[in-house]
């Protein structure tokens, strides 16, 4: 199990979704989460102190477990399973540890008002994370991951492979004509 801290939360250009980039404390592994807008918008504002003018959902989750005497111990992503991360919330309430299924998102969206710390589990990193070398300046990031490649990537790969080599090269060297 690994700490991990929320490095930023970005918006695809493509897909015009939002993903929730964590870092992992020790080292430059990577774990991208897409998220939701309502959950990105509510980890945002908490990590930039704006307050809302009533309380969001996660809000409502912190006071209740003030009002009752509860802690967020810690957030655990603690699976991955077709592309989908699970998580889990431990609570200390009453002098015991409490752990509540969630997604990521509010997990995290909760640890981030407790400032409680979040976690990942070694084969979660292990399966999902993206590591950055030093390639990065030039803006190339490899994935280290002894995890199987699935068949359809294979396939998607193997179409690559067909385009790349059935290019002809010799055409480079000819202008272009009207």
């Amino acid at each position: 199990m690994q700490e991990m801290v929320i490095e930023s939360i970005r918006l695809s250009l493509t897909s015009y979704q939002r993903m929730l980039i964590l870092r992992e404390k020790e080292s430059q592994r990577y774990l991208t989460i897409w998220i939701g807008p309502s959950e990105a918008e509510s980890i945002s504002m908490r990590l930039h102190n704006v307050s809302p003018i009533r309380p969001l959902t996660h809000d409502l989750l912190r006071n209740l477990l003030d009002e009752f005497g509860g802690t967020v111990h810690h957030v655990l992503l603690n699976e991955i399973a077709n592309d989908t991360y699970f998580a889990q919330i431990v609570l200390d309430l009453n002098g015991e540890q409490v752990t509540i299924d969630s997604r990521p998102s509010d997990a995290i969206a909760l640890a981030v008002r407790s400032e409680a710390p979040i976690y990942a589990e070694d084969s979660v990193l292990d399966r999902a994370a993206t590591v950055l070398t030093s390639d990065e300046e030039a803006g190339i990031v490899t994935r280290e991951s002894n995890a199987p490649v699935a068949p359809e990537e294979l396939e998607r790969l193997g179409a690559f492979k067909d385009f790349i080599e059935g290019l002809d090269l010799s055409d480079f060297d000819k202008p272009k004509g009207n």
